[in-house]
């Protein structure tokens, strides 16, 4: 059983935890226990890894000013573990338990988050639990890959009581939230027998893990009491009946009982916490004319409720829809945000705040968004030519010098307004071949800004981690890590020598000195073959001038 505050919730975690066969250690149980700490001394808990007390509270993970608080774990547990229900007679304990803590980002989006349990005793090692998706009670996969924004923050000060009636098998959660001067209370309950999916021996705490995002996880005050009843006449009774468990029956019906379980304080967070962020979007998110808000109804009717035999293409954020909107009396591209992608909500807020914002001819245009039924939804113009690599590479029409000229002058056009024409300078870290869309008369437009950042026109460029395509990033922005106006420079020239020579940017069967295209184009101008590299579809059809220059742009 856990509580949770998570941005990207993993059940099947939890179900692993709760449902892992643990070695008994030998510690000291009790029937009965209880224990209130309004605040906390040293010897008050027993903690584990970053997990440290300050100032009367504590610290579940790292919360140090001049260190990096980034991939860290911690655990609080009571030093006695408690008898949950009882091996013999199969009676079950009622407890109550009560707690406070705060949770503070300095990013608009939270991190991995906070877990409250009650677990086998045998819990995986901090030690082995390298990554914040896991909460500190199992490995788990990094959730996001970039750096948070610390120009806002947030402060969440929560307040819990959890109580289990061993009578009725009754689980109750009162939740009540207090944050900038509004308070949000929740309550919910949930008929389960624990004995199904915890042992009769648990240890109880909380634990939290940060990955590539964090937050400061503190624990202000912690009460609990448990009590069993013990009854000497055990053995002269027959075992209490345990109503039959349609879990031997149906293993995969079980699963879902303890899957249901593990969400009971999942949902109550989730549910206040989607609300807030919804309202949190719409402040940022532009109003007036251009791009604007869609209900998901609308984009699902426009899809046929996101149909396979509409989807034009899935990438590494989502899936691409054609739709038609019928207010609009217009088809359009409208990408839903995976659900299990790492960076998934970032990337949107990014595409709406960044690309809302520009307007030129040569990048796609963003028509709305959608934020309900935690679906995420981008609407964009619709490009009936697909995309540039499909061409180049795949079964669509064949792309004349002429064309392949224009598409690369519109790039360039829009590389010039990004960094030069606009009041900020866009740095877009992922140009590539399959970012550049086509339209009714095959001009280029430029899309995808989901890892795009502003920076200011005399900086130029912004610490952060690696982001892009393998073959597109430039070296020196993978080894210093600053993305710049240069680094998306040299995407653009890969992206021109792939239309000059109609080659990927990395073919791993060929020679490894000719693997990357840049190094296969460089080592034949070194040998003074500029022009073997030019795509023998052309069939020579090309001017020489041209091409050269685009080739010289290129690397």
């Amino acid at each position: 059983m856990a509580w949770w505050h998570k941005t990207v919730h993993n059940p099947i975690l939890f179900c692993h935890a709760m449902r892992t066969i643990f070695i008994l250690q030998i510690l000291p149980l009790a029937n009965s226990l209880s224990f209130d700490y309004p605040n906390f001394k040293n010897g008050d808990v027993k903690w584990e890894g970053d997990a440290s007390v300050l100032k009367g509270a504590i610290q579940v993970t790292s919360n140090t000013i001049d260190q990096n608080n980034n991939y860290s774990v911690g655990r609080v547990t009571s030093f006695e573990q408690m008898v949950l229900w009882d091996m013999k007679s199969r009676k079950l304990a009622d407890f109550t338990t009560k707690f406070s803590f705060v949770i503070f980002s300095e990013n608009r989006y939270y991190g991995d988050g906070m877990a409250f349990f009650l677990a086998d005793p045998n819990l995986p090692l901090l030690k082995d639990i390298k990554e914040g998706g896991g909460l500190g009670l199992v490995d788990g996969e990094q959730q996001w890959s970039l750096t948070p924004s610390t120009t806002n923050y947030r402060t969440l000060r929560v307040a819990l009581i959890i109580k289990y009636n061993s009578s009725t098998l009754n689980l109750s959660v009162s939740f009540t939230m207090y944050n900038d001067s509004n308070t949000v209370e929740e309550y919910i309950s949930y008929k389960v027998d624990l004995r199904d999916h915890l042992p009769g021996r648990v240890v109880l705490g909380f634990s939290a893990a940060t990955g590539r995002l964090y937050e400061v996880h503190t624990l202000r005050s912690w009460s609990f009491s448990l009590s069993l009843q013990s009854d000497d006449k055990t053995n002269e009774e027959k075992p209490e009946a345990v109503p039959p468990d349609s879990s031997l029956i149906d293993s995969k019906k079980g699963k879902k009982i303890g899957f249901l379980s593990g969400l009971v304080f999942t949902f109550l967070w989730k549910r206040s916490r989607d609300r807030r962020e919804v309202l949190v979007f719409d402040d940022e998110f532009p109003k007036g004319t251009g791009p604007k808000s869609f209900s998901y109804n609308e984009l699902a009717s426009a899809t046929n409720k996101f149909a396979e035999s509409e989807k034009l293409g899935q990438g590494g954020f989502g899936a691409v829809y054609k739709g038609y909107l019928k207010d609009m009396k217009s088809y359009a591209a409208i990408k839903r945000i995976s659900r299990e992608s790492r960076q998934g909500i970032k990337e949107y807020v990014t595409e709406v705040k960044v690309i809302s914002q520009l307007r030129h001819r040569n990048l796609v245009q963003l028509i709305g968004w959608c934020h309900e039924k935690n679906d995420f939804v981008l609407v964009y113009e619709f490009m009936p030519n697909g995309s540039l690599d499909s061409h180049l590479y795949g079964v669509k029409s064949f792309l004349t010098w002429r064309v392949r000229y224009n598409i690369a002058l519109g790039l360039a056009s829009a590389l010039l307004y990004l960094q030069e024409e606009w009041e900020q300078c866009v740095i877009h870290r992922d140009i590539k071949s399959s970012n550049i869309m086509l339209d009714s008369s095959f001009n280029a437009k430029l899309g995808d800004f989901g890892l795009a950042r502003l920076v200011d026109h005399e900086k130029g460029s912004q610490t952060t981690h690696i982001a892009g395509t393998r073959g597109y990033i430039a070296p020196e922005y993978f080894s210093s890590g600053k993305a710049t106006k240069e680094s998306d420079i040299y995407s653009f020239g890969v992206v021109l020598l792939e239309i000059a020579c109609g080659r990927k940017c990395v073919e791993l069967k060929a020679e490894e000195s000719e693997i990357t295209l840049v190094e296969w184009v460089w080592k034949l101008y070194g040998l003074g073959r500029s022009l073997e590299e030019v795509d023998p579809k052309l069939c020579g059809e090309f001017n020489e001038k041209q091409m050269i220059r685009l080739v010289v742009v290129g690397y």
